[in-house]
């Protein structure tokens, strides 16, 4: 870890009148003399205003020698395919797309990575996909999903594969394993990606909004290997078959894989309509005043045939339900039609929607960033324009 350091040869020759005088340096008050001596404390941010201001060789900065990596012995991009009930999570067709698309980019192979028992007709469901391998480990240890066991699988595979990269889905269940697995192989995990791209050597662009959303940063694990991230649902588009017939590679289960939980019983939770699933949105924001405004908000989706979701200002207000929420700390989601009123854009909420076929906005004010991702921007009063889009619904439907 780097950090500063004082030569105690240099510091020797300052008077404790010229030590005192470098304390105010720091604009963290990480500099202190105890006992005459000059010593950085847990307060130091590495700014390194000591160093360039400071007196000649008396602050030294040190930063620790990185081990350099063989990145040639790592290879491919796996995909964890989220499987549960023979049934293939939708996000996970998703990465595969996006994988292929970072794989042809650096000539590498894309890899797929089937955990469970009884995978027969899970695995019919991926043939034709353009997938090199597919490692499957099936076995009757694996027929209830765990976690500690799905990550011992991991640690596994990757002695055996060594993938320069893997990628989750971000479900509930992906969640949860994906921080487990980095912890395991004791490599990085960037939650919640927007965009991925790669470099020739192999290092992962992992993109996504930081700082409350205030900027998109751009995340990179040069120094280990695999690189690892989790994606929602609804970021990129799904692989299509192409009718190739992807090799399947059959793992063997570690023979000392230690199962210390039993599922005795499981229910399965009644799935309701999801916004995520949505192909038209009528998205509402700020711009509103009332809560009993929304109501035009929803005879408008109901007119469009579609479902009425909300940004976070509206949750908070307690004015709709949190599962109508779209942005990063809600759902993402990918429509036919969204169609956003009185929205001024945030960077979590256009994360959440930007990928769209059509987005409408409507907002009083022509520089809201809403319009930067909008396919069509009306500026104007929203209390003016959705009764009009109704008005003239109702009349080409009748």
């Amino acid at each position: 870890m780097a950090k500063i350091l004082i030569d105690t040869k240099a510091e020797a020759k300052l008077s404790l009148k010229e030590k005192e005088d470098t304390l105010a340096l720091c604009p963290f008050a990480a500099i202190e003399v105890v006992n005459g001596n000059l010593v950085i404390n847990d307060k130091c941010r590495l700014c390194m205003s000591c160093v360039r201001k400071g007196p000649a060789g008396v602050y030294l900065f040190e930063e620790d020698k990185v081990e350099e990596l063989d990145k040639s012995q790592y290879q491919g991009i796996t995909v964890y395919l989220d499987n549960h009930d023979d049934k293939i999570h939708p996000v996970s067709i998703e990465l595969l797309g996006k994988a292929r698309e970072l794989a042809d980019k650096i000539s590498t192979p894309l890899y797929a990575l089937l955990i469970g028992h009884n995978l027969s007709e899970t695995l019919k469901q991926l043939d034709g996909y353009p997938i090199d391998k597919i490692f499957v480990y099936d076995d009757k240890k694996l027929a209830q999903a765990r976690i500690e066991t799905s990550t011992a699988i991991f640690s596994a595979f990757n002695q055996s594969v060594k993938p320069a990269v893997i990628l989750v889905g971000a479900t509930v269940w992906g969640r949860s394993l994906g921080p487990r697995v980095a912890a395991k192989l004791k490599t990085g995990l960037t939650a919640d990606c927007t965009k991925l791209d790669i470099k020739e050597n192999s290092d992962l662009v992992q993109i996504r909004p930081a700082f409350g959303g205030n900027i998109m940063a751009q995340i990179v694990t040069p120094n280990h290997r695999p690189q690892m991230a989790t994606v929602r649902y609804k970021i990129f588009s799904p692989l299509t078959k192409t009718g190739h017939h992807p090799e399947v590679v059959y793992q063997d289960v570690p023979s000392d894989l230690v199962i210390t939980t039993e599922i005795l019983k499981s229910h399965v939770k009644e799935k309701a309509p999801s916004i995520s699933d949505a192909e038209i949105l009528v998205a509402v924001g700020r711009g509103f005043k009332a809560e009993k405004d929304l109501e035009m908000a929803r005879e408008l989706a109901e007119l469009l045939g579609g479902q009425l979701a909300c940004t976070r200002p509206l949750i908070e207000a307690g004015w709709l339900d949190a599962s109508l929420q779209i942005g990063l700390s809600g759902r993402t989601v990918k429509p036919k039609l969204i169609v956003c009123l009185g929205i001024s854009g945030s960077v979590q909420f256009k994360a959440g929607m930007e990928n769209a076929e059509l987005i409408l906005a409507v907002n009083q004010d022509e520089h809201a960033t809403i319009f930067d991702v909008a396919h069509q921007g009306f500026v104007g009063d929203l209390y003016q324009i959705v009764p009009a889009w109704i008005k003239a619904l109702q009349e080409r439907s009748s």
